[in-house]
């Protein structure tokens, strides 16, 4: 009996921790959690003053305020990595685990149900014998995704890249926005501003 009354005592502390350290920075809470910084990298405290999520260095930082920090909004918080030199985007839920991958050239914080983001496509063209390297060509385009990453519309039409942090040395402009709860801004072809549905 003394082993289970022990037990629920140290349930509601196990995976939380109190933050000992000095902080550099503590922002607002938005949606029940604070961004806290100490040193190039952020963690998320609860209502408690808890860690829920441990310090590290691949939030994305959101301007607020003319402040900048991690935020959650709709329970996604934007992440980046980068591979080969380029920023890839992805989304954590409030656990702090990876619910959409690292996969973007740029992405927006949610809106609603819904998040814009640039996809990323691939397409090999062949094979260079030579050099034993596919010859392959990139293109991109602006897309409406749902909170499991699912895209649910393109916004533009694709165009092509050079993939390479020569070219990409920072993440690419993102024109089209979420204007209501169904309806996306975008630029046609002429550089003119249409306005479509989300879900026709």
């Amino acid at each position: 009996m003394k082993k289970i009354i022990i037990l629920f005592i140290l349930i509601p502390f196990l995976g939380f921790s109190q933050i000992k350290d000095k902080l550099d920075y503590i922002s607002p809470y938005n949606e029940g959690f604070s961004a806290v910084k100490k040193g190039n990298q952020w963690a998320f405290i609860n209502l408690k003053g808890n860690i829920v999520i441990d310090f590290r260095d691949n939030l994305v930082l959101t301007e607020t305020n003319n402040k900048k920090y991690p935020v959650f909004i709709n329970e996604r918080c934007l992440i980046s990595e980068k591979k080969d030199g380029i920023s890839y985007f992805g989304y954590i839920d409030t656990s702090g685990t990876t619910i959409i991958e690292p996969q973007f050239l740029n992405a927006t914080n949610f809106d609603e149900e819904f998040a814009i983001a640039i996809e990323l496509y691939k397409e090999i063209l062949g094979k260079n014998n030579i050099l034993d390297k596919q010859t392959v060509r990139y293109e991109s385009t602006e897309v409406i995704i749902n909170k499991s990453g699912i895209i649910i519309r393109k916004l533009t039409e694709p165009k092509g890249l050079a993939l390479s942090r020569n070219y990409i040395n920072k993440p690419p402009k993102i024109s089209s926005k979420i204007i209501a709860e169904n309806l996306f801004s975008a630029l046609g072809k002429d550089n003119k501003i249409i306005i479509k549905k989300i879900k026709e």
